[in-house]
């Protein structure tokens, strides 16, 4: 099964994202969403959408904004947040969004079913079960909530006021939440990653990087009925060059960092990288997968074929560590 899985990694990177939410979505049709009703059918399931406070924003009033940006024909990424000029940021959340109908998306925030459904310029949030709306009051502070109305506006949201938080999700694993947040502060990215559950420490952890997070996963990686949390960056410029940090659960009581091995400091395997990595979970085994450049390619036409390199977690004698497990190069 695991032979199959790898082989077939091309479309596993196509879904790879938000892989605890769409491992849920993927099992589900349209018929097991409860309480969804045919609306007004719209072209793009796409657009920015505010609360009403962002009206009345000259008078110092709140505001919560969802942006929704089209991925296919059948899923969207959706991104919410919220006035921070004036004070701590009410909102945030990031989430990828299917299809249920034109006018109804739906999605798994933690282990809640959530819809986003379009009648006309507005965009109602709720939980399919609407007496589990309170659980989209995690994701705000002040005692705000994500669910409700939003009205659709034509023009860029205000750059001025909104949060410059660039990533903010979260992750649900064996009775364990992570909640992971990306800030520009500068000319670095503030990472902190939010633990919940755990026995003994659940102070949050935060690290600098100079790359920008793409998106993280979870996944009991070393099978010990504990997850690990993987997150992938990348590097600002024409290489994107990936990396992946990475935390592992320590019998539920406590978090511990993984260490990975840079690709370009192993010269048997990174001949002819120049970056643009991908990174996936398949299965238990961490995948990535870049393109191979030969002599004189230009960095955007790489002639070599694609190389696949798979890592297995194990112990190591300080912290578990990733480690090459196999190697494969396809034309």
């Amino acid at each position: 099964m695991k032979t199959i899985a790898i082989s077939l990694l091309s479309l596993v990177f196509l879904v790879a994202s938000c892989k605890q939410e769409q491992k849920q979505l993927k099992t589900e049709t349209s018929e097991d969403v409860s309480n969804v009703t045919e609306e007004k059918s719209i072209v793009k399931f796409e657009g920015n959408f505010v609360s009403d406070g962002y009206f009345k924003r000259s008078e110092g009033y709140d505001w919560v904004a969802v942006k929704i940006t089209q991925v296919d024909s059948t899923k969207a990424k959706v991104q919410i947040r919220s006035r921070a000029d004036k004070k701590r940021p009410t909102c945030t959340c990031d989430t990828d969004i299917f299809k249920v109908n034109d006018s109804t998306y739906h999605s798994f925030l933690g282990q809640t079913r959530v819809l986003f459904t379009v009648n006309g310029n507005i965009l109602n949030i709720s939980a399919d079960d609407p007496s589990q709306n309170d659980n989209l009051g995690f994701y705000c502070s002040g005692g705000g909530n994500l669910s409700g109305d939003y009205e659709l506006i034509h023009e860029a949201l205000d750059e001025s006021q909104i949060d410059q938080t660039v990533f903010a999700k979260s992750f649900h694993l064996q009775g364990i939440d992570f909640y992971v947040t990306s800030v520009k502060e500068e000319y670095q990215y503030k990472v902190t990653i939010t633990p919940s559950g755990l026995e003994i420490d659940n102070q949050p952890v935060t690290f600098y990087t100079d790359d920008y997070v793409i998106d993280a996963e979870i996944e009991d990686l070393n099978s010990d009925g504990s997850p690990e949390l993987l997150i992938y960056t990348q590097s600002v410029g024409s290489g994107s060059y990936g990396n992946v940090y990475g935390y592992s659960v320590n019998n539920k009581k406590s978090m511990s960092e993984i260490y990975f091995p840079p690709i370009a400091e192993n010269t048997k395997v990174n001949q002819g990288y120049m970056g643009h990595d991908e990174f996936a979970i398949v299965e238990t085994t961490l995948v990535q997968r870049f393109p191979v450049y030969n002599e004189g390619d230009a960095n955007a036409n790489p002639t070599g074929g694609k190389r696949q390199i798979q890592y297995k977690l194990i112990d190591g004698e300080a912290s578990r560590k990733f480690v090459i497990d196999k190697v494969l190069d396809f034309k």
